[in-house]
């Protein structure tokens, strides 16, 4: 049994931190993108983590495994889409996220060196999409990884 202590400390907790709670006055929806991409990156991972259990990388087996995973594992399809179409959601997401920087300048001085782990993420991310994106190695899913490994060769190097 609580005692009325608790649950007026309980109670002035919440409304300190839910209703009270000094924001600044620059605050709009744009702030909660970097939230967003938390939770499409979460997505992200767990979907990632239930298809990797029925995925085969052997390049003979690939696009049969993802086929197996479409077909015949319970809800295999939502889940493939899911992650898909999470994937988009997520870079729409980071977009916004970095284009609200951009907008707001945190990129200069005070903030720097957190926008440069911000680029390095980004980098990654791609990295790690280019990755996923061939792992059916499907017709789409080759001429995909031709295009984007041409795209290194097709700027001269004068070194």
């Amino acid at each position: 049994m609580k005692s009325r202590w608790t649950n007026h400390l309980l109670l002035s907790v919440l409304n300190n931190h839910l209703i009270d709670y000094p924001t600044p006055a620059n605050l709009n929806y744009l702030w909660s993108f970097g939230s967003l991409a938390g939770i499409c990156w979460t997505i992200q991972v767990v979907t990632g983590i239930f298809l990797a259990m029925h995925y085969t990388p052997e390049v003979n087996l690939a696009f049969y495994s993802v086929e197996h995973i479409m077909r015949d594992v319970n809800f295999g399809s939502i889940l493939r889409y899911t992650h898909a179409n999470g994937a988009s959601m997520f870079f729409l997401v980071v977009y916004i996220h970095m284009f609200r920087g951009l907008y707001y300048t945190s990129y200069v001085y005070p903030r720097r060196s957190l926008w440069i782990s911000g680029v390095i993420i980004f980098i990654l991310m791609m990295a790690t999409a280019f990755m996923g994106y061939v792992l059916p190695w499907g017709q789409m899913s080759f001429w995909a990884a031709t295009v984007i490994t041409n795209l290194f060769f097709s700027y001269p190097c004068y070194w």
